[in-house]
């Protein structure tokens, strides 16, 4: 078909004048396009998932990060709006005018304490006790800035309407940004949105998806000073009220629903052992499986943090510092996407993806399991085991806001552990490179049926509001974004992480820059 053909036969499907046959062919022509366009980029792929990976910053820190990804997004004639919603590392990245308004996100920060080399199979901390990926997150946003350039230019050519938003998730790992971004509006108007997570599968899911909510609290406890030999009766120990309050929670938690995650750190605890601290701090995570049970732990915790501190004979003060609702993936579009990924198909992994990926399961004792050869079937809430609580993603605030859908896409290696440096082994390495590209394009290709199938989306807002709606009502718990944390972290490992920034100019891929030969089976000696 010339050009000129599938600009035409583009405008008719879009009109609905052609044969179902037609229209399929023209679809098909369109995604065709995308993937050609999403394999011209593999190299700016590859580029960007190093970058991101060498810059290593966690949440609310994501300075480099964001204004790299952005930057490229405005050279390719997006309108980038920076510091949305009151965050410094948000943005907006717009284009395209008339028709249906997708929007494309993934995450961008990581994790504190979990610095590692990648393709290398040995626990190896670039830089000791900085942040690092073990999550995968810097490969999502690369993915979606190429698919979203994939996507802007087939519709260019073929002059079909449609707008594109791209916005990076934010302090994810914090539950920062979400939640927030739906209170400032960024999601108004939007018609669906399209996200995605690293794995080691390609799948995609709906309904239900069995995550928990989560509330993110820090507690302050307030007391007197004291000379703690000579005189700590004058004294009111601001520490005893968060030991207290840790103590009760961990007897609570026996009555508490099976679905419950809640876990701790103690982020201040005084001063020095000789003086009576008057003030000592403690973070907590609430998990459950629903907006009610969630608000109903948070609600224990502030009795409990209370009647700790009446114990003690000090006062108590509680802030949100992140939110996370339930996740629940849209159907129709969940629909659309797998129909994408099964003719995608899963990278083609060649030997030493495989070496590699051996190398790393056994050095560190994980089940030893190839890298999949087959994408995973759709995720359906009749297909898929019960859940009984677990992990959280502040995506969920998206799903209660517009039909979303998740994309996982084949970037790791099976059976690795999460939040750990073994998942960020495989991250700058052949292996995350081939799986953003596969992502990219399942991602691509689905925005165009968006752009050029209105029933799919008419469908999707059908299931978001007489399916989805009816099964919860969203209540987040906010106050403000807590762009604070992590500050002192990155002033401190920065200077140190600095000097191994990627340098694509110089080297073809971070590995070479580091000196690590592909692919390494062995440990050092």
């Amino acid at each position: 078909m010339t050009t000129n053909g599938r600009r035409i036969a583009a405008a008719l499907a879009a009109a609905s004048l052609l044969t179902p046959a037609a229209q399929a062919a023209a679809s098909a022509s369109l995604k065709a396009q995308a993937i050609a366009d999403v394999d011209a980029q593999a190299k700016q792929i590859q580029v960007m998932v190093d970058q991101v990976f060498s810059f290593a910053e966690p949440g609310f820190q994501e300075v480099r990060t964001s204004a790299y990804l952005a930057d490229i997004l405005e050279k390719h004639g997006f309108t980038v709006t920076r510091g949305v919603a009151g965050m410094p590392t948000a943005f907006t990245a717009t284009w395209g005018s008339g028709g249906p308004l997708i929007a494309l996100g993934s995450d961008i920060d990581d994790l504190l304490g979990v610095s590692q080399y990648p393709g290398t199979p040995e626990i190896k901390p670039m830089v000791a006790g900085a942040p690092g990926h073990g999550e995968g997150h810097n490969a999502g946003m690369p993915l979606i800035v190429a698919a979203a350039i994939a996507a802007k230019d087939v519709m260019e050519k073929n002059h079909i309407a449609g707008r594109l938003m791209v916005w990076p998730g934010v302090a994810e790992e914090l539950l920062g940004s979400k939640a927030y971004y739906v209170r400032a509006g960024l999601f108004k108007g939007v018609d669906a949105c399209i996200f995605t997570h690293v794995s080691s599968d390609f799948s995609v899911a709906y309904g239900d998806l069995g995550q928990n909510a989560a509330i993110s609290v820090e507690y302050t406890f307030h007391g007197k000073t004291a000379h703690a030999a000579g005189m700590p009766w004058e004294g009111h120990s601001a520490l005893d009220g968060v030991e207290l309050m840790d103590t009760a929670w961990n007897f609570r938690r026996e009555h508490l629903p099976v679905t419950q995650r809640s876990h701790y750190v103690i982020t201040n605890g005084g001063d020095q052992p000789n003086v009576v601290p008057a003030t000592a701090s403690v973070w907590y995570y609430f998990r459950d499986r629903t907006f009610g049970a969630v608000k109903s732990m948070y609600d224990i915790g502030n009795t409990t943090a209370e009647a700790a501190a009446k114990e003690t004979d000090t006062t108590v003060e509680h802030h949100i510092l992140g939110y996370a609702a339930p996740n629940f993936g849209n159907k129709p579009l969940a629909e659309a996407a797998f129909a994408n990924i099964a003719k995608i198909g899963m990278p083609k992994w060649d030997a030493s993806d495989q070496a590699f990926t051996k190398a790393v399961q056994e050095t560190n004792h994980r089940k030893v399991e190839p890298l999949k050869d087959k994408v995973t079937p759709l995720s359906t809430p009749e297909n898929r085991e019960r859940s009984i609580g677990g992990g959280s993603d502040d995506i969920g605030d998206v799903m209660w806001t517009v039909p979303t859908i998740t994309i996982r896409f084949p970037s790791n290696i099976p059976n690795m552990i999460g939040h750990n440096v073994l998942s960020a082994m495989s991250m700058a390495t052949p292996i995350a490179h081939k799986g953003a590209v596969a992502g990219a394009k399942a991602v691509a290709t689905t925005v165009l049926d968006l752009m050029t199938t209105p029933k799919v989306l008419a469908d999707a807002k059908t299931y978001f509001t007489e399916v989805q709606l009816k099964t919860d009502t969203y209540a987040p718990i906010l106050e403000k974004p807590a762009i604070w944390l992590n500050e002192k972290t990155m002033r401190e490992m920065r200077p140190k992480m600095e000097p191994l920034y990627y340098d694509s100019a110089k080297y073809p891929s971070y590995l070479d820059q580091l000196g690590i030969k592909w692919p390494t089976v062995t440990a050092a000696k």
